[in-house]
């Protein structure tokens, strides 16, 4: 019994949460505030590149708006990103807004738990920087756990052109609602980045939670394409326009056309346009979020199912 007691001094929470939700479900408002204006983006702000850390979004919200993210049982202020303009991105007749991570907390811990856990966090990837594979600073990646308050699902990217085909997995997806657009923000070293940029289409599958471990081992194709199709570990069957090879077991799958790509700072921003869209079964979808948003949960007795 000591030892649970203890161990929150003594061990950092994880930075991040594997979790089961059902789509639809909103669990977090992300709400931009600028110049005595308000606006819902919960599904119109993305994360564009880790590197610098940039959010992205339909909506020209002037040159230093505020994104606050609540709980939608309790209206509690979960956590704040203070956003500062850097560029536009116009495609389609259409301008997107850039804004780079200026500074952010969290309310999620109670103090001084909140900066005794931060503390440890920070420790923990200066000690282990080599591994971590998101070579960010500490604070940046505080920043970007913040960004994962509002909970990241978790998608299996199905690629195919002749000579190359590969599946890997990403959740720095999502929909710029107000645009139509959906997003892809990809590490510009991704080994299918290239062809992407060529091919201009790709397909998207929802997975099931049960699948997590699978759908990790195929993190591994972000470096290298896959050879087979029937090599994958599950059943595949083609998409409905594309052909490409989907995950029969998805709950959803998305086609996409890409529309607009270009580099922002350590990865490649796509946007697509949804032209198929098969919503195949219901159940817990993999997600992410932060580890101290969990946590924030466990103490309300609401936690997400962890996978």
């Amino acid at each position: 019994m000591w030892k649970d007691w203890l161990r929150p001094f003594v061990r950092p929470l994880p930075q991040w949460s594997p979790v089961a939700i059902a789509p639809p479900s909103r669990v977090v408002t992300a709400t931009l505030h600028w110049d005595g204006q308000s606006a819902d983006v919960t599904a119109d702000h993305t994360v564009a590149s880790l590197k610098p850390l940039t959010i992205a979004t339909s909506l020209d919200a002037g040159q230093h708006p505020i994104l606050e993210y609540r709980d939608n049982v309790t209206g509690k202020l979960l956590g704040v990103l203070r956003l500062a303009r850097t560029a536009s991105v116009t495609t389609e007749k259409t301008s997107l807004a850039l804004y780079h991570v200026a500074t952010g907390e969290h309310r999620c811990l109670v103090w001084p738990r909140r900066s005794w856990n931060a503390w440890l966090q920070n420790r923990s990837m200066l000690k282990h920087r080599s591994s971590n594979h998101l070579n960010m600073e500490p604070a940046t990646a505080q920043q970007l756990m913040i960004a994962y308050l509002c909970p990241r699902p978790v998608v299996l990217v199905s690629v195919g052109a002749p000579g190359h085909q590969n599946m890997f997995p990403m959740d720095l997806i999502g929909p710029l609602e107000r645009s139509g657009f959906f997003s892809l923000a990809l590490r510009s070293t991704n080994v299918s980045e290239p062809t992407m940029r060529e091919v201009r289409k790709l397909a998207l599958s929802n997975i099931p939670s049960t699948m997590k471990a699978t759908v990790y081992k195929l993190s591994e194709h972000h470096k290298q394409p896959l050879m087979d199709w029937n090599a994958l570990p599950f059943p595949v069957r083609p998409s409905r326009k594309f052909g490409i090879p989907v995950v029969a077991a998805a709950l959803r799958i998305q086609e996409l056309t890409i529309v607009h790509s270009q580099v922002i700072g350590s990865h490649t921003f796509f946007l697509g346009r949804i032209i198929s869209d098969e919503n195949l079964a219901k159940g817990a979808q993999l997600h992410h979020t932060a580890g101290f948003h969990q946590a924030y949960r466990h103490r309300l007795d609401m936690p997400f199912t962890v996978v």
